[in-house]
């Protein structure tokens, strides 16, 4: 089933776009290219999409694991190419978990059935950029 996203200029290099649930935001670009940073850059919400999608799966996958965590972010690093159209040739995401007692074991197999089985975007990435993941635990005991 194709998904419909409308994209509507606002002005300068501001567009405003929305998603199939309603919701919407803001896409911009930085002064030095003529925007005012009003918004997320197209690419960048790339990056966010990846994070956004693995993380989802992540966390429930944990949740029906029943491992607790106290905190858990995602730093996403894209490469571009040099000449245009600029892409991603290369992504690293970082996984970071925090807690006590974390089950690193179990962690770690919820982020691989996600790199590897679930996240859709991680896939779209593959198909243009090569993407490094690496797992974090940040332990309070």
């Amino acid at each position: 089933m194709a998904q419909k996203v409308t994209t509507h200029w606002k002005g300068n290099l501001q567009f405003e776009s929305d998603n199939p649930n309603g919701k919407t935001v803001l896409i911009d670009t930085s002064p030095e290219h003529g925007g005012h940073n009003s918004g997320l850059g197209p690419k960048a919400m790339m990056l966010s999409s990846l994070a956004g999608c693995s993380g989802l799966d992540v966390v429930s996958i944990l949740d029906k694991m029943k491992v607790k965590i106290s905190d858990f972010r995602m730093d996403c690093y894209g490469d571009l190419t040099d000449e245009h159209p600029k892409y991603y040739h290369t992504v690293s995401v970082e996984y970071h978990f925090y807690g006590e007692d974390l089950d690193e074991e179990k962690i770690q197999k919820a982020v691989n059935l996600s790199v590897d089985k679930y996240c859709g975007v991680m896939e779209m990435f593959r198909r243009f950029a090569r993407v490094n993941t690496e797992t974090h635990f940040h332990s309070s005991k």
